[in-house]
């Protein structure tokens, strides 16, 4: 691999059209959109499965719902170490294959009148431990594969795609379940999956040998050493620090926001469509220009911009004298407006913070470093939900949005008096 890739080179950012003739990147983003365009739409038919074909209690779609995150509770930082010792890209081809054969079962199952709640909760385990591996792998092949200085261009370039596949996917998957069954759906969605591993396995890659480890080095040794340079490290540690906080407050308002909006406002379900459709716009155009303001404000003051606008449209909805009385009109242009806001903001954080830290991390810690603030993320979240319905019975709603809000600048503070705020995507990686 050129030494660039590995963490030298110039910083100066390609255009999108140069990012994808970089040997190898060009394969690994036709399958990273395609993936994440069947996987919004199974997303969906899985939903429907479990409310119309299953008939789930409510105890048993929560049980469903949490499944997807406890793979990163008890494997998250595993996983990290181990995609420090084996190979990124063997490991994201397996992977993808075993999520064409975990979808692949739910056809069998439905022709074979075996789907319930247990079968399909253990696909939908074994699809969260492979998603899991698939993830880790990504975050940390993405650096052998682009020049230190075509990384934020890159993950700009990935964000885009999966803000249209996120976007477009439920409504594409709602339309496609009525046309074609849920049978049929899982197949093509399986199909996908097989025709991505096809691409990564295309993928061009010197991996290096993982470093040698002393004889009888278990992996805990090399989890506690992930952890510790991610918190020690001058840059690193106010940035997961910061985005810990975000996702407290991100679980705080997506998990108030969708009862709030349906319930409170009585907002129709397909205006709630329109309003997220305004956040998928919004992450879209933030992507689009994240590069731009990275290269413009450096790698700091653009996180610090994301993070302090995602502020701005929750305390809007917080202190908006909004009832079910104001108009669906009104209703629907404040809330629109405010998750197209949502979105830009994290189009512009979510580009910028991906691609510092996979450029100042030296490759040998990417898999550990990653998947330290990955995993603390999941837990923060899980936590932040459970408070979330403590909050809204006590508070209310609007007063527990404003809460999550507050946690928003908070996150921000954390940049704002650290090192972080002055780093730049050109900053010469740790050789540590």
């Amino acid at each position: 691999m050129r030494e660039e890739a590995a963490g030298g080179g110039s910083a100066s950012a390609p255009s999108s059209r140069e990012v994808l003739r970089l040997p190898g990147f060009g394969y690994f983003w036709s399958a990273t959109t395609i993936r994440a365009f069947g996987g919004a739409v199974a997303g969906v038919a899985v939903q429907i499965l479990i409310v119309t074909v299953i008939v789930a209690t409510p105890m048993q779609i929560s049980v469903l719902s949490a499944l997807s995150v406890v793979p990163y509770l008890f494997l998250g930082l595993i996983i990290g170490a181990l995609m420090d010792r084996w190979r990124r890209q063997r490991t994201l081809v397996m992977t993808t294959i075993g999520r064409a054969l975990a979808l692949a079962s739910i056809p069998v199952l439905l022709l074979l009148e075996a789907l319930n709640f247990w079968s399909l909760a253990v696909v939908i385990l074994t699809l969260g431990v492979l998603t899991l591996f698939a993830e880790s792998a990504a975050q940390s092949l993405l650096p052998r594969l682009v020049p230190r200085g075509s990384l934020i261009m890159a993950n700009a370039r990935l964000g885009q795609s999966e803000t249209v596949a996120t976007t477009a996917g439920p409504v594409v998957g709602g339309a496609l379940i009525n046309l074609l069954g849920p049978s049929i759906l899982f197949a093509l969605d399986a199909l996908i999956n097989a025709v991505a591993a096809f691409l990564q396995w295309r993928i061009k890659v010197v991996e290096p040998k993982p470093e040698p480890r002393a004889a009888g080095r278990h992996v805990g040794h090399d989890i506690a050493e992930g952890m510790r340079y991610t918190y020690r490290h001058l840059t690193l540690r106010p940035l997961a620090l910061s985005v810990h906080v975000w996702f407290l407050g991100n679980s705080i308002v997506s998990t108030v926001f969708a009862v709030f909006v349906l319930r409170e406002l009585d907002l129709p379900s397909w205006a709630y469509g329109v309003a997220l459709a305004f956040g998928g716009v919004g992450g879209f155009v933030g992507a689009m220009i994240a590069p731009r303001i990275g290269s413009w404000l450096g790698a700091g003051r653009a996180i610090l911009l994301g993070r302090s606008l995602v502020v701005v449209p929750w305390l809007l909805l917080a202190v908006a004298p909004l009832t079910a009385g104001s108009g669906i009109g009104v209703v629907l242009v404040v809330v629109s407006a405010s998750q197209f806001l949502y979105g830009f903001a994290m189009g512009i954080e979510d580009t910028n913070d991906i691609s510092y830290r996979q450029a100042v991390a030296p490759d040998g810690i990417q898999g550990r470093m990653n998947s330290t603030i990955r995993t603390v993320n999941r837990v923060v979240f899980f936590f932040g939900a459970l408070l979330t319905g403590v909050l809204m019975t006590s508070l209310g709603y609007q007063l527990t949005i404003g809460i999550g809000a507050g946690v928003f600048a908070s996150a921000a503070l954390v940049i704002v008096f650290s090192p972080l705020r002055d780093a730049r995507h050109d900053d010469r990686a740790d050789p540590r």
